[in-house]
């Protein structure tokens, strides 16, 4: 249960988008692997039954025993569930193909909603002095997507930079009004990052004004580039931090964690 007495925790971070392949789990991995390279502590939270989160930081499925499925179905311990990384301050929660059944074990369950939440505001959190947490959604709508955004103080948005990508987004946008209607008043939307973006591509700048002329200044100014050093390192089970720490895609993620530390700074002062 979750202990309302304790000072304040990390700031939680869903990284949400119904729309498969706009580079959520990509930006989850690497925004956590700048974050910690600024001399943050995070926990990554994989909520997606792909597990792709987990294995691009290196975490095997045979080291899998203990994952989101058993954190939130089961109520497993935080210290039997985390897990570290190759890299030195950060940690995962890793997710395997069991947790595609939660949506369906968890409907009977009055506080369906609120499980990870309450999993993450519990006083074993404390011990880890975790800065930040970023959960890597499903890509879809559902019950962990929710709980996700229950959990989170923020939601984070990767919108790729591609024809019809603003369609979809109203409804995440609806739902997000919904969890803050009914279940978590503090929510908000941390921000909207473009990704795979070209800018010798007329379409991506494009898409860059449609956002921003619809969405304002929820768009950050950063600019995750298409770059095929960020594609090629989650084959091998590193960010592009450590793949290829000079590349574009790597000190994109740089510029988008600093953005995103300073948001968080002038939103709690």
């Amino acid at each position: 249960m979750p202990d309302l007495s304790r000072p304040d925790g990390p700031r939680i971070i869903a990284i949400a988008n119904q729309k498969g392949g706009v580079g959520k789990t990509t930006t989850a991995i690497n925004l956590a692997a700048a974050l910690v390279e600024a001399g943050e502590k995070v926990l990554v939270v994989d909520l997606d039954p792909q597990g792709n989160a987990s294995t691009g930081l290196g975490i095997d499925l045979t080291d899998r025993s203990f994952s989101t499925y058993e954190f939130l179905v089961e109520d497993a311990p935080l210290s039997s569930v985390v897990q570290n990384t190759d890299i030195d301050g950060l940690s995962i929660i890793p997710a395997t193909v069991d947790l595609s059944s939660a949506d369906i074990e968890l409907i009977s369950n009055e506080k369906r909603s609120f499980l990870l939440h309450d999993a993450l505001h519990q006083q074993a959190m404390d011990v880890f002095g975790w800065d930040y947490v970023l959960i890597d959604c499903p890509p879809s709508l559902s019950l962990l997507t929710v709980n996700a955004m229950v959990a989170a103080d923020s939601v984070l948005v990767p919108l790729q930079s591609e024809f019809f990508a603003l369609e979809g987004l109203s409804q995440l946008m609806l739902t997000i009004r919904e969890v803050r209607e009914t279940a978590n008043p503090g929510l908000r939307i941390e921000g909207v990052v473009l990704t795979m973006y070209d800018k010798r591509n007329n379409l991506s700048q494009q898409v860059e004004q449609d956002a921003r002329d619809n969405l304002g200044e929820l768009v950050f100014r950063t600019l995750i580039p298409r770059n095929v050093r960020v594609s090629e390192a989650p084959s091998y089970a590193m960010p592009v931090l450590s793949y290829d720490p000079k590349s574009q895609g790597a000190m994109a993620y740089r510029a988008l964690a600093q953005e995103l530390m300073d948001n968080c700074s002038r939103a709690a002062a």
